[in-house]
């Protein structure tokens, strides 16, 4: 099988300014993740919502995570027609996943869905995460869950997805992995690092074979107090000016 070269890193498409603002952040979010050590190979997917449209951003299907820039990233509409010529395909189970948010969340404008080994270990857990500490704390009352149905190929899922995500903002993937989402970018980012370091510090605390402190009380309250997501727009739009300039120092060019 011959593969396509990577796409050149010239200049983002004419588009207008929304979404090319969209396509800098969503390219920003891919080389975090890569910088997090939480991508997989190529693949995962995280996709963006073109504002005012049905049809989002998602990466090109052969591009690793680090290799993603603003120009590069591929746009569909909600049928899974790609708008505008590419080398490149969605990758299938992507598509799936991520046009059956879009297409049922409109607050949704990112959408971020990982397979790293603290979350997958978590998500095969019958009791998934667990409020072992202030970090999940935070997330359990915004937390859904969706049973594994095998590689997500099939459109008819999307139904069953949606169902299952409700109106929450986080979601574990049985047996699979963790999902994300945000009024923007920067939001979504910020709901995933918080949900992968619980599920980290929750693999840790286990492996310990320790008798656990439950905090029962607290953690009710502090679930019912920290669930909004408020807390998760204001601290991503604070972190975000500094996560950008981490990624000018460690990982140029995403921009182009």
């Amino acid at each position: 099988m011959t593969l396509p070269p990577a796409p050149s890193q010239t200049a983002i498409p004419h588009v207008d300014a929304a979404e090319r603002q969209v396509r800098i952040d969503l390219a920003a979010c891919y080389r975090l993740v890569e910088l997090s050590g939480w991508s997989d190979l190529i693949a995962t997917h995280i996709s963006a919502r073109i504002p005012g449209r049905q049809e989002f951003l998602i990466n090109p299907f052969g591009l690793a995570f680090g290799e993603i820039t603003a120009s590069s990233l591929l746009k569909v509409d909600l049928d899974g027609n790609l708008i505008g010529p590419s080398a490149y395909h969605v990758n299938q189970a992507g598509f799936t996943i991520h046009s059956a948010v879009h297409q049922a969340r409109h607050d949704a404008g990112c959408v971020i869905h990982l397979h790293t080994a603290d979350g997958m270990a978590v998500s095969a857990l019958a009791e998934g995460l667990l409020p072992l500490n202030q970090t999940a704390m935070f997330l359990t009352g915004d937390l859904a869950y969706h049973d594994y149905e095998g590689p997500a190929l099939h459109l008819e899922e999307r139904a069953r997805l949606q169902r299952d995500l409700g109106g929450h903002s986080l979601m574990i993937l049985r047996n699979h992995g963790t999902l994300a989402l945000g009024a923007s970018v920067s939001e979504a980012f910020v709901r995933m690092h918080m949900l992968e370091r619980a599920c980290a510090a929750q693999v840790r605390t286990l492996a310990m074979g320790r008798p656990l402190h439950q905090a029962l009380q607290a953690a009710r309250s502090t679930t019912e107090s920290m669930g909004a997501g408020a807390m998760f727009a204001r601290y991503g739009a604070l972190s975000w000016p500094a996560l950008l300039r981490k990624l000018e120092r460690e990982s140029p060019g995403y921009a182009e």
